[in-house]
Parts: structure tokens; C-alpha cells; sequence
């Protein structure tokens, strides 16, 4: 990815509104992984990631800064919880999972990339294959074929939504381990039994997608692209983890379920400290992948970590909470913006929604009024505010009536929440 932090920042601005501090720590950890990736080879193996652990209430923009991210990084990331994780010894997912789960993306990226380069080479084959099951599902119907007409058909996408029967691989689906890898008993026999077909019911547009990935993974070679994926992931890999907080006791406590969310936090310690994980298609080292850990932190402290873990994530960032400005802006700047959201559901329904700038502003006052009076989840009362505002609209929706234009303003705000305002009102008397 060679994208400067500037741009990276520029780029979360379009969706994520605030947290400057979040997207410049994020942008430079991020950019560091391209610069040294242009070292020579005996620096570069000196130089290891400064991981990322940001701090901040519900709803501000933490888990969608890594959703994002996901997005922008052409590099193998995923996003995890840290409460799906267990001590070693307890029934549930180890933590090592989490680097056999990333050099899966990573699998994924490079087959598809390959197969992308095959698609040209494939494309007559599956072409042939599907003019036969074409012709053949027409046959078992007793309807006349032809069979150049039938491939003029398919060649100008006339095709695509007629079902056919074709003959695709049988793949057993994978059987998952408690608190270990993933184990495919068909997989364990690859190569000495042959492959087993069966006959399905699918559209022409599915077919051609199931064909053309078949013919790829007949010509693709598996070894070099399980050997990129382990550099890749190595070099490259990003791990989110979200609800570090819920892995770390309260400051003084002592008991049972403390003891084994510290357990958790040990086991976490040599996949960020650096440590050799084994999976399926080779061995992986953890020594230069980038972990981002966030959480609220709303009972426990990140001191409250044990000192090994604190010292793995060097960087701290502190997000803000959100604003009556800040809200407002989340209503109508960012390229997904909450109003966009509703107003394209409901044009679905010949609804044309347009906000009043009055009522964007009413509409943001109450969510900060509503978050300083009771929970704080930040941006996410906005869609509980806009579901109880559009409730009536929605319901009364069809795609039977003619477009019809819904301007909201500050009175059909004010006017839906009579009884809310009224709540805000009493409780300035209340000592």
C-alpha cells in the first residue's frame, strides 16, 4: 500500500468524523509498514511494528476505523474480539487461532489474485461447460437446441438468470475443532482417493463463477501460493483486536474470573511479543505482524494489564467523546452518512426524504442530551433516534404509490419527541 499517512487520513475523513488523534496514530503505523519493507534485509529484521491500543467510549468510531482499514490495506486483516478467547486448558477458542484465521485471509487475497490472472485461460473451458449443461437441462425438458444459438445467447448475457444442472466438485465442508484448527477429514485423503463430483441446480451466473474457480485451483499452484500467503502475513498481516477491556480485571480484584481474563492476556503475550504459530500451510512468524487492540476501559484501566502486554503496545491514543457538532456532522458529511442511509431505503419505496438543517441540528442535540443523561453509546443513538422519527414513514411506505417528497424539519422533530423532550425537561429538577 503506498499511500502516505495524509492520504490514509484523508481517506478515513470520508467515512469516520473526528478522532484525529486515532486515524494519524493508525495512518503512520500503517505507512511505517511500507518504508520498511524497502530496507535491506539485516535492518529490516531489526525494525518490528509498534503496535496500537486506543482508548474511548461506545460508538465513537473505534471498530469502524478498523472496518475501514480493512478496506483501504490491500494487506491480510482481520478484526477479532478478545472475549471469544480462552486460557489454555478451558473449553473455547486458543489465541493462536486468531493467526491461523489471518493466514486464511491471506490464503484467500492470493488465490483470488491468481485466479484473476487465470480468468482469460479459463474463460473458454467454462464457456464449453456451460453451453453443455445449458443444452443439456433444455434436452431433459424436451425443447429444441441449438447449440451456436445457445452460445450467442450466453456470450451476450441473456443467459445468466436461466437455471441449469451442472456437475461441480463435491468439497466437504470443514469440521471445527473446539479450541483448535479447522480439520476437512476429506482434505486429510487429498490425492489418493479421486475428486467426487455431484450434479447441482444453479443459475448460469453462479455456474460460471463455481467453473471458472475450478479450472483456476486445477492450474494455480498451491505451494507457491500458501509460500506468499505466509509472507504476506508475516510481513504484512494486521490483527484488530476489539474488547481488550474485557479480557482485563478491575484494579484490586481477585477472583476467579480475573484470574483466567489474566490467563487470556498470558497467552496473547508471545503472539504479540513474537512467536512461531503452526497451521495448516506452513509455519508462521508473529514477530513483525501489527496488532491494533481498542476498548472502552470504562471498569479496568489499561494499567491494569499485565506490565509484559501494556509494553507490547507502546502507542496510546485516548479517543474523544462525541459532540453536538460532531453528531451533526455524522448526519450529513461522511460519504455513508446516516441520512443517505435512510433516504435511499425509502426512495426503494418512491419516498424522496430530505432533512431540514434545523432538524439535523434538533435531531443532534438530542442524541448528546440523550447520551449525557443515560448510557453513553455514542454515534449509535442516532439510529435509534432516526428509527423512532422515520417509524411512521417507514410503515406507511409502498412502492404502490407514487413518489411522494417527505420534507422533515425541526417541528416533525420536535413533534415526535414530545414525550422525550418532556423527560429532559422534568429531570433539570430533579437534585
Amino acid at each position: 500500500m503506498n499511500l502516505t499517512p495524509r492520504q490514509i487520513v484523508e481517506e478515513l475523513d470520508k467515512y469516520i468524523i473526528g478522532q484525529g488523534k486515532a486515524k494519524r496514530a493508525v495512518a503512520i503505523a500503517l505507512r511505517n509498514r511500507y518504508r520498511r519493507s524497502l530496507l535491506p534485509k539485516e535492518l529490516r529484521e531489526e525494525i518490528t511494528p509498534k503496535n496500537i491500543i486506543m482508548r474511548g467510549p461506545t460508538g465513537v468510531g473505534k471498530t469502524e476505523i478498523a472496518r475501514r482499514l480493512a478496506k483501504l490495506v490491500k494487506a491480510p486483516f482481520i478484526k477479532i474480539e478478545a472475549t471469544k478467547y480462552t486460557e489454555v486448558g478451558y473449553v473455547g477458542r486458543d489465541v493462536e487461532s486468531m493467526i491461523r484465521d489471518l493466514v486464511e485471509v491471506a490464503v484467500r487475497m492470493v488465490k483470488d489474485e491468481k485466479a484473476h490472472e487465470m480468468e482469460a485461460k479459463v474463460s473458454p473451458i467454462v464457456e464449453n461447460k456451460l453451453v453443455d449443461a445449458i443444452c443439456d437441462t433444455r434436452r431433459a425438458s424436451d425443447q429444441a437446441v441449438d447449440k451456436s444459438v445457445v452460445t450467442e445467447e450466453l456470450r451476450a448475457g441473456k443467459l445468466e438468470n436461466e437455471s441449469i444442472d451442472v456437475l461441480v466438485a463435491d468439497n466437504p465442508k470443514p469440521m471445527v475443532a473446539i479450541g483448535g484448527p479447522e480439520i476437512s477429514l476429506g482434505s486429510m485423503f487429498d490425492g489418493l482417493l479421486p475428486q467426487r463430483h455431484k450434479k447441482r441446480k444453479m443459475s448460469v451466473a453462479r455456474a460460471r463463477e463455481i467453473l471458472t474457480n475450478e479450472e483456476c485451483d486445477k492450474i494455480i499452484d498451491k505451494d507457491n501460493v500458501y509460500a506468499e500467503a505466509i509472507r504476506r502475513t508475516e510481513e504484512e498481516g494486521i490483527i484488530f483486536i476489539d474488547e481488550i477491556d474485557k479480557i482485563i480485571g478491575k484494579s484490586g480484584g481477585s477472583n476467579n474470573q480475573d484470574v483466567s481474563r489474566e490467563g487470556v492476556q498470558r497467552d496473547i503475550l508471545p503472539i504479540v511479543e513474537g512467536s512461531t504459530v503452526a497451521t495448516k500451510y506452513g509455519n508462521v512468524k508473529t514477530d513483525f505482524i501489527l496488532f491494533i487492540a481498542s476498548g472502552a476501559f470504562h471498569v479496568s484501566n489499561i494499567e491494569d494489564m499485565i506490565p509484559e502486554l501494556q509494553g507490547r503496545f507502546p502507542i496510546r491514543v485516548d479517543l474523544d467523546n462525541l459532540t453536538k457538532d460532531d453528531f451533526k456532522r455524522i448526519l450529513s458529511e461522511p460519504k455513508n452518512s446516516v441520512t443517505l442511509q435512510y433516504a435511499s431505503i425509502l426512495k426503494v419505496d418512491n419516498i424522496d426524504l430530505h432533512f431540514t438543517d434545523d432538524a439535523l441540528d434538533e435531531i443532534a442535540e438530542m442524541a448528546a442530551t440523550e447520551n449525557e443523561t443515560s448510557e453513553n453509546i455514542g454515534a449509535r443513538r442516532l439510529h435509534t433516534i432516526m428509527e423512532s422519527l422515520l417509524e411512521d414513514i417507514s410503515f406507511n411506505a409502498s412502492n404502490q404509490m407514487p413518489m411522494t417528497t417527505v420534507n422533515i424539519d425541526k417541528n416533525y422533530v420536535q413533534n415526535a419527541f414530545k414525550e422525550t423532550k418532556k423527560k429532559f425537561d422534568l429531570k433539570k429538577f430533579i437534585l
